[in-house]
């Protein structure tokens, strides 16, 4: 009998999960509007709302703490951290910031102008929102297969060549300051990008003298799928792949909470000399000195060892493994979702859920609402209220997909509680067709309003 998958490492402490009742829970969400950004974290039995600085950090990780160099210039803890990142990524410029948004700050602000355009596979909400902030379109040339959830593609991340060429053969080059592609694709459901395409992306950038950044969130992830599923890459290692996938680009923003295994950081990479010099001045305006950035020297030590450790095929193939464990369950409950699963997170396809519920009632966040209040999950929608409104008419957006985003934190949840996430799903997906009405906007925020949008229920 073959030995059965376990977790690479051992619990060395605990924190305790406060139980909370039916009844609680709908009191606490009512005062919270109906916002599951609102409730406490003593509200919320398991916590998915994100993967973003939720981990657990290992124990070299918080040796580093202890050896930090807070000098407010040329700390060795950055310097330790700039030679992971140069080593690991190629790139030869290095700008620390203090999370993956102030990193799109800083370039954005150095690169992007009103009424560009700013064209790659499903753009992240704060990538959007900042160039949208911007004045400036973000343009999704993201394959059509990632818009149905029944569909199997190994990457369904890879941006449409033919979409991509389109917007920059039909618009001014001059207009067009960078190709953003998202590894992996968080709002496509966690997808990830071929090898194939990065290269091909990277030509047709090339061809038209278009820079080609990442947003780096999830590129360990990405490079496991890479050599777990693309032909050619089965012997080689994570780093290996993670230094060609970025040896395509011209740069990289980083949300280290992700594949960094940190709760607060983010830094640029970048090719390019002059492109540096222009960040340098937004970073030190916006976030501190160049050799801080926003980070404490002892955060900036514990991203290093924690890059370090994300790169390592052991610590990607557990982490996938249980994010695949809980997909596969709810696949055997005929719950329906993203396919094939993602690295970071499990998408329910809200669409195929609770149909009878109407996209202008919200379909997605009412399904993560009900998940809440039956099992004290917090989930986040990615849908139509994600989606915001359009810039110029104020309409709301409707996407092609709606989604509950499950996003599992890094060595922090056992598979019992991936055993309960299943079984409250399933029992929510027996009741569904009980599901009427959803929801409707209160209040709302200009712009990336779904973090603090009030609802009401509607009934």
């Amino acid at each position: 009998m073959q030995l059965p998958f376990i977790e690479p490492y051992k619990i060395k402490m605990v924190e305790s999960i406060k139980r909370s009742t039916l009844e609680e829970r709908k009191h606490w969400i009512k005062e919270a509007h109906y916002n599951l950004f609102n409730l406490t974290s003593d509200q919320v039995m398991i916590d998915l709302l994100t993967d973003s600085g939720t981990g657990a950090m290992s124990d070299k990780q918080w040796a580093e703490i202890m050896l930090g160099d807070e000098s407010y210039a040329g700390s060795s803890s950055f310097v330790k951290l700039k030679d992971r990142v140069t080593n690991l990524t190629g790139f030869p410029y290095f700008i620390p910031t203090h999370q993956g948004r102030a990193a799109e700050n800083v370039l954005f602000s150095a690169l992007v102008k009103a009424n560009d355009l700013v064209p790659g596979n499903s753009h992240f909400d704060t990538t959007k929102g900042h160039i949208e902030f911007r004045k400036a379109t973000a343009v999704d040339c993201t394959i059509d297969e990632a818009f149905d959830t029944s569909v199997y593609h190994p990457f369904k991340g890879n941006v449409d060549i033919k979409k991509l060429e389109e917007v920059l053969r039909s618009n001014p080059i001059e207009k067009i300051p960078l190709v953003i592609l998202t590894v992996t694709c968080n709002t496509a459901g966690g997808q990830p990008v071929s090898m194939q395409n990065i290269r091909e992306v990277a030509a047709v950038c090339k061809r038209y003298k278009v820079p080609l950044y990442f947003d780096s969130a999830r590129f360990a992830e990405n490079a496991y799928f890479i050599k777990t599923r693309e032909d050619g890459f089965a012997n080689q290692s994570i780093k290996e792949i993670v230094k060609e996938m970025f040896s395509y680009g011209d740069g990289m923003t980083m949300s280290a909470k992700k594949d960094g295994i940190v709760n607060m950081g983010g830094f640029i990479a970048l090719r390019d000399t002059e492109v540096y010099q222009k960040c340098v001045t937004f970073n030190i305006m916006y976030e501190g000195f160049i050799t801080y950035g926003g980070m404490s020297g002892r955060d900036m030590g514990a991203l290093s060892q924690g890059l370090d450790e994300a790169t390592e095929f052991d610590f990607l193939e557990s982490r996938i493994q249980q994010v695949h464990y809980l997909g596969q369950r709810l696949v055997e409950f005929g719950v329906p979702v993203q396919q094939p699963f993602g690295g970071h997170a499990i998408y329910l396809d809200a669409n195929k859920f609770v149909p009878n519920i109407s996209p202008e009632e919200f379909r997605a966040q009412s399904l993560a609402i009900e998940l809440y209040i039956t099992a004290g999950i917090r989930g986040v929608e990615v849908g139509t209220i994600l989606a915001d409104r359009d810039p110029i008419t104020r309409n709301n957006r409707y996407p092609k997909l709606e989604l509950v985003r499950l996003a599992i934190p890094r060595r922090t949840y056992s598979l019992s509680h991936m055993e309960y996430v299943a079984v409250a799903l399933k029992n929510i997906y027996e009741t569904r067709h009980e599901a009427k009405r959803g929801y409707s906007i209160k209040w709302e925020a200009p712009i990336m309003r779904h973090f603090t949008v009030q609802l009401e229920k509607l009934v």
